[in-house]
């Protein structure tokens, strides 16, 4: 059951076709935890809504007129510097995905969602989580780690990267590694909430990266998911 003393999460939608973006408005509208506030066309109406608007999450498609949705991230990132963006698009290509998660995208989902499944993950994305369609794992993977430096990979570390986690800091990236939530880490480990959040801070800067999708592609190279 949704609380309602907890402030809806304000989301912002952005595609450049009407009967997409009203369709979404309704189906988002269904759940108390989510207030659609305003959408937009393309990147410079966006960019122009959110700074107005000041939404805690953009859900942003790809196929935008003029600028692509993946190259605008990172002025919208800029305009509203607290806000999540998520991709939610049609392309499955991993250059899209990798630019979009390199410009600051908290995640990245397909249209192909289901409406419930979307929810969740724009709860998640708003608590901190990355997002990623189960589809485009493999090609997140491939993405950060066999395009080489020029594609924005991670590099792998010249020692192992368990090397300089404690025990618990390695069931912690574990569990990253597997998507799942703090919440879900924390249940799972029989601690609280706020205590993982400071375990995946100190992971984080421990493998000396700034985003909770590059520490799961370290931990999948290194084979502990």
């Amino acid at each position: 059951m949704n609380n309602p003393m907890v402030s809806p999460i304000r989301v912002l939608v952005v595609d450049d076709h009407t009967l997409f973006r009203r369709g979404l408005t309704a189906l988002l509208s269904r759940d108390a935890r989510v207030q659609v506030v305003g959408d937009a066309a393309d990147a410079g109406e966006a960019q122009r809504r959110a700074q107005d608007l000041q939404p805690d999450l953009i859900l942003l498609d790809n196929h935008l007129p003029g600028v692509r949705g993946v190259d605008a991230v990172a002025a919208l990132q800029e305009a509203v510097p607290h806000a999540r963006i998520v991709m939610l698009t049609v392309s499955e290509d991993e250059a899209d995905m990798a630019a979009a998660l390199r410009g600051g995208a908290a995640g990245y989902l397909l249209k192909t969602i289901e409406g419930d499944d979307l929810i969740q993950a724009i709860v998640r994305a708003v608590s901190g989580d990355s997002v990623i369609a189960t589809e485009m794992t493999s090609k997140m993977i491939s993405a950060y780690l066999g395009g080489g430096q020029a594609n924005g990979a991670v590099p792998a570390p010249p020692t192992s990267p368990l090397d300089v986690l404690s025990a618990r800091e390695r069931e912690i990236l574990r569990g990253i590694a597997q998507g799942a939530s703090n919440k879900e880490i924390g249940r799972e480990l029989g601690i609280a909430e706020t205590t993982v959040k400071v375990h995946v801070q100190n992971v984080l800067r421990k493998l000396h990266v700034s985003t909770r999708v590059h520490a799961a592609v370290i931990a999948t190279e290194i084979g502990l998911s």
